[in-house]
């Protein structure tokens, strides 16, 4: 499923490579790749794949789940989609409380002791989807994990997970993505090494050559 989510992902443009062109994200960290898997969305195909292994997932590795909730707000349509299909109820968490009405940060409804899997698009350094977890657990939920289109792999957030004691299963890695883009052609192979220096340690520029583009 890795791969064929990975290629899913290539084909549309949702991740491309520019490793000797770098994007700059908003945290000003250079980066040789892009990911906006909020483009998948627009193709009914490539959504259903990516809804269908989100389920998958949920079903292996978090039995019981009793409800998903969306990161905001590129989690929130893919909780929805996936927590259609299981049949269970859906919610969201704010990346802070509304300033106005009930003032909420969670939206939809939360139980005491109520089984949840929090749905990411994607994972970098893992610190929001954290919080999110942070704040349903303060509602008294027991958040059983996280499920995730893609993940970096990066260093830290690993270890921001290991430190909050939360499980991340995505549907497809840094690695896999690099290795299909070299073997479909989007990158050349000797490319690869330069995507893996970044992924080790984003701070070091070393691997960059060429002129920087800024994407928001």
């Amino acid at each position: 499923m890795k791969e064929s989510i990975a290629k899913d992902l290539l084909k549309i443009k949702a991740i491309f490579f520019r490793p000797n062109e770098p994007f700059i994200w908003a945290s000003g960290i250079k980066s040789p790749v892009y990911c906006d898997n909020r483009l998948a969305l627009a193709y009914p195909d490539v959504r259903n794949n990516i809804e269908n292994g989100l389920v998958k997932l949920i079903n292996e590795n978090y039995p019981g789940a009793q409800a998903l909730m969306g990161t905001s707000t590129a989690g929130i349509a893919h909780a929805a989609i996936a927590a259609h299909i299981l049949n269970v109820p859906m919610g969201y968490v704010r990346a802070g409380s509304k300033d106005h009405g009930r003032k909420n940060q969670i939206e939809g409804k939360v139980e005491k002791g109520q089984k949840i899997v929090v749905v990411e698009d994607l994972i970098s350094t893992g610190g929001s989807a954290a919080e999110v977890v942070n704040v349903l657990r303060k509602a008294e939920a027991d958040v059983m994990g996280i499920v995730s289109i893609f993940t970096y792999n990066m260093k830290k957030s690993i270890e921001n997970f290991l430190g909050a004691n939360i499980k991340n299963i995505s549907l497809t890695d840094f690695d896999c993505v690099a290795q299909v883009a070299s073997d479909e052609g989007y990158i050349n192979k000797e490319d690869i090494q330069k995507l893996i220096s970044f992924r080790d340690n984003p701070s070091d520029e070393s691997w960059i050559g060429g002129q920087n583009e800024k994407f928001n």
